[in-house]
């Protein structure tokens, strides 16, 4: 990781991330569903479900990641040591054997996720980034309570939990070394309010996800 001058305060995208997605961000943290898992009262196949929804999802994005490894801007992002489907195949055969891909479908919210997911990340650094960090610095803070919860309430250990674990990653220094690199991207301030809007949008789509599957099993 390469030292990277940083903007004015106010002036830092990763700021002003923070700041305009704040009421988004918290609704997706007030998962009902969530925290209805987290606190064990729901049955190991509600989190075996999300598990599935997950499946879809970082598979939609891990295959964006691979078309935009060669883009000058986006390849930045593209991190060996974040991938999730491994993991989370490993969980599914953990959660539902080894005949797991028979085994679970996508909700109609998580299709529609993919699509957008599809649609943005495919084409162009700023779609691509919004989704991945929506996703994946979601997964190294929010996430990691959750895992926590969830290996101690369904009395899992490593197996069928292995989404949540970053072995070879420093998460503080990760988080932060990520933010730097919003800090130096070279858009204008058009595609910086197109980003925004974007992880505004990737984060109403977990909404629906969480909220669908709240309906389902709460």
């Amino acid at each position: 990781m390469s030292l990277m001058a940083d903007p004015p305060g106010a002036d830092r995208l990763s700021a002003r991330l923070r700041r305009d997605t704040r009421a988004a961000h918290d609704a997706a943290q007030a998962s009902g569903f969530l925290d209805a898992l987290a606190a064990g009262r729901l049955s190991w196949v509600a989190y075996a479900d999300l598990a599935a929804q997950h499946w879809f999802l970082y598979e939609t994005l891990e295959l964006a990641g691979h078309t935009m490894a060669d883009d000058p801007v986006a390849r930045a992002f593209v991190f060996p040591e974040l991938v999730r489907l491994p993991s989370i195949e490993a969980d599914l055969r953990f959660l539902h054997g080894p005949r797991w891909p028979d085994r679970i479908a996508a909700l109609p919210a998580t299709t529609t996720y993919c699509t957008r997911v599809r649609y943005a990340a495919n084409s162009h650094p700023v779609g691509f980034i919004a989704h991945h960090y929506t996703r994946y610095l979601g997964d190294l803070s929010g996430g990691q309570y959750l895992g926590d919860a969830v290996a101690r309430v369904y009395g899992l250990n490593g197996d069928g939990n292995r989404f949540f674990v970053f072995p070879s990653i420093d998460i503080a220094a990760f988080k932060s070394y990520y933010r730097r690199l919003l800090d130096t991207l070279p858009w204008s301030p058009e595609e910086q309010d197109e980003f925004v809007t974007e992880v505004i949008e990737a984060y109403r789509l977990n909404v629906a996800v969480l909220d669908e599957l709240a309906r389902r099993w709460i």
